[in-house]
């Protein structure tokens, strides 16, 4: 082959390169991806480069700095592909910070909290929020709130455990008490012994769903083919509490639940009682920020939390979504645009999407 057909052939598979687009785009969220080398200058550079962008044929991607330094190439000096990016040196201070708040004895102030990032407070709050999707107190709640699940499992007493999750003071915390695990410690404790988890059976287009909701709201929205499997799944979610038959009041909040799902452009507007860890939240919280007929990889919500190696631990997380379609996991497929497991069934996950798809045109 002559040069002019090598090179023919190298731009052309540039072209057909997503990582080209990044590279035209000067895309610092694709930095730290891959790097990418001219052939004619010996140099390699990360997408973001402010440099002139080379000719398609002149390029040759490389998936790291160690990999095109391999392959004889030098680092750029003017976007220093070598050398961690801004984006890279924010995220492993918010991840410190994130380590100090759940190993600090107290709650950290956010004045305490910028001095250690060495940064301003409001420089420290705008970026800990895009990072984590939760502001730094808001963090701190989720964490406390975690180790007093944690805590309420393996403690003699509730006492001892407001203790161990690092609440200064019994009265503090009954009176988040509801906000943190959707009952009453005591209640908790015991599996949900002695509160009232309103239910409901009905149909959809999907086929059976039951409708669940606590004193704080919408607590689970599981799907099915067999009525009887989904009573005994929430019987297990809350194996202490009482179960009861759904009145006038919550029939029509079930019925709101139905047609959000054979019509979701409509919406959902019922208060949510979401209870998991402050991970899960935080993946929640990026799901529910999907629009409608809309679909992002498991991939994209690392990347968007600030987290590239966690796309395993957000599959967990969206398996362990217990609220279907108004927390929607539904809309997380792999990254080569296959869908992968739902907990409620591929085919309902495909079947969703179709009618979120067909709605939103």
């Amino acid at each position: 082959m002559n040069t002019k057909s090598q090179h023919k052939k190298q731009a052309e598979a540039t072209l057909a390169d997503s990582r080209w687009a990044a590279i035209l785009a000067r895309d610092s969220q694709a930095d730290g991806t891959f790097v990418y080398a001219v052939t004619t200058t010996g140099i390699y550079c990360k997408p973001s480069c402010g440099s002139r962008a080379a000719k398609p044929e002149h390029i040759a991607f490389y998936a790291n700095p160690a990999e095109a330094e391999t392959a004889g190439y030098r680092p750029c000096k003017r976007c220093k592909p070598n050398q961690p990016s801004l984006a890279a040196e924010h995220l492993a201070k918010i991840a410190d910070v994130c380590r100090f708040i759940e190993t600090a004895e107290h709650h950290p102030t956010l004045q305490e909290l910028s001095v250690r990032a060495n940064m301003s407070r409001y420089h420290l709050h705008r970026l800990f929020k895009a990072t984590t999707g939760l502001t730094p107190k808001a963090y701190a709640n989720a964490h406390r709130a975690e180790c007093m699940r944690r805590e309420l499992n393996t403690t003699d007493t509730v006492t001892d455990a407001i203790y161990s999750a690092g609440y200064h003071s019994s009265s503090r915390f009954y009176e988040a008490s509801n906000q943190v695990l959707g009952m009453t410690p005591s209640t908790y404790r015991a599996k949900g012994r002695d509160a009232n988890i309103h239910f409901a059976l009905g149909e959809c287009f999907l086929g059976s769903i039951l409708v669940a909701k606590s004193e704080r709201g919408i607590c689970a929205i599981l799907l099915g083919d067999d009525p009887a499997t989904l009573i005994e799944d929430i019987q297990t979610k809350f194996s202490s509490a009482s179960l009861v038959g759904g009145d006038e009041t919550f029939e029509q909040w079930v019925a709101q639940v139905v047609g959000f799902i054979e019509a979701p452009k409509v919406g959902l507007h019922l208060p949510l009682d979401i209870q998991g860890t402050a991970f899960q939240q935080r993946v929640w919280q990026a799901l529910q920020q999907i629009p409608m007929g809309k679909t992002v990889s498991y991939t994209d919500i690392a990347q968007q939390m600030g987290l590239p190696k966690s796309v395993r631990a957000i599959a967990s997380a969206c398996a362990a979504n217990t609220l279907a379609v108004a927390i929607p996991c539904h809309r997380v497929i792999r990254l080569d645009g296959g869908l992968s497991g739902y907990r409620w069934g591929i085919e309902r996950k495909e079947a969703l999407l179709k009618r979120e798809q067909e709605q939103g045109e």
